[in-house]
């Protein structure tokens, strides 16, 4: 085998090891006719996300027990499931399966009840709290965006 088609183990260690100091995704390198591309995808991470407070309006004609009593939005909601990553949500495992979840359905923690495909790699979104679906917030096949709420378990 002759030096130019073998491949520089310690350059491919090398490039990994920048990736991990750099916190890049992915880097590729080109030289004569060999080109390498190294890409790592770590693991979607959950991250809590205060919602924003909008001041309450001074409107003299609306009693300050109707506005404590305002339903929350979506993404306050404490049974809502949000999505960890952008990408395209799908209400089933495969196209013309049955969906993970309807509404009505009574669901357990950690039970699988949509997925979000991104890059390529279906990530399964799991329902954090026992309950039960009250409503389903996005479409079969609709593009989301990081913590857009999917559905709502109460």
């Amino acid at each position: 085998m002759s030096k130019k088609n073998t491949i520089d183990q310690e350059m491919i260690r090398e490039l990994a090891e920048l990736l991990k100091e750099t916190e890049l995704s992915e880097i590729e390198v080109e030289q004569d006719d060999l080109r390498i591309r190294i890409a790592r995808y770590a693991a979607p991470r959950s991250v809590e996300v205060a919602a924003p407070v909008a001041a309450p309006a001074a409107v003299a004609s609306q009693p300050a027990a109707a506005s404590a009593a305002a339903p929350a939005t979506d993404e306050s909601h404490p049974g809502a499931v949000t999505s960890p990553m952008v990408g395209t949500a799908y209400h089933s495992p495969a196209p013309g399966a049955d969906p993970f979840v309807k509404i009505g359905d009574t669901v357990k923690a950690g039970q699988t009840v949509m997925i979000v495909e991104a890059m390529k790699t279906m990530n399964q979104i799991a329902a954090d709290r026992s309950g039960t679906v009250t409503r389903i917030l996005v479409e079969d096949s609709q593009p989301v965006e990081y913590g857009e709420p999917l559905l709502i378990i109460e």
